[in-house]
């Protein structure tokens, strides 16, 4: 079995749910060396998360970034957290419903999700930064 481990950066997003399948296996070919086994992303920060979901059509990224805009808005009178802007704490609450990880697996040298499965960069920040990925693939190698 073989391990490999690398910390990527990702360019800086607005607030919503973005693709990052292709950014991620375009900067970690060690994938191609695995023949079975699987990939952990894990995202290093706390007002954004990582999930799997629909990979072709835009609107369902656009109705996950409304849903979650409505079920955890801004400016709330019981939010203490609040010196870092109104987003920030939404995006604390936020995150934690996504989760900082997702695990797929790894068959033949390539990520194996479904047809129309996607991974997904949840922003929670109107302006987050770059964020960091910790991406650790293990497996039996070729």
């Amino acid at each position: 079995m073989e391990i490999f481990q690398t910390e990527i950066r990702l360019r800086p997003r607005s607030r919503g749910f973005h693709l990052i399948t292709e950014e991620i296996t375009d900067q970690f070919s060690e994938i191609e060396e695995i023949e079975l086994g699987f990939l952990q992303v894990f995202i290093k920060h706390t007002s954004a998360g990582l999930t799997i979901n629909e990979n072709a059509d835009p609107t369902v990224r656009e109705d996950f970034a409304s849903h979650f805009n409505e079920m955890v808005p801004e400016d709330q009178p019981y939010y203490k957290h609040k010196q870092e802007g109104s987003d920030d704490m939404p995006a604390h609450i936020k995150s934690s419903l996504t989760g900082p990880s997702v695990q797929i697996p790894i068959s033949k040298g390539k990520l194996n999700l479904g047809t129309w499965q996607g991974i997904y960069l949840c922003e929670h920040r109107n302006r987050g930064g770059s964020r960091k990925l910790v991406l650790t693939a293990w497996g039996e190698t070729y």
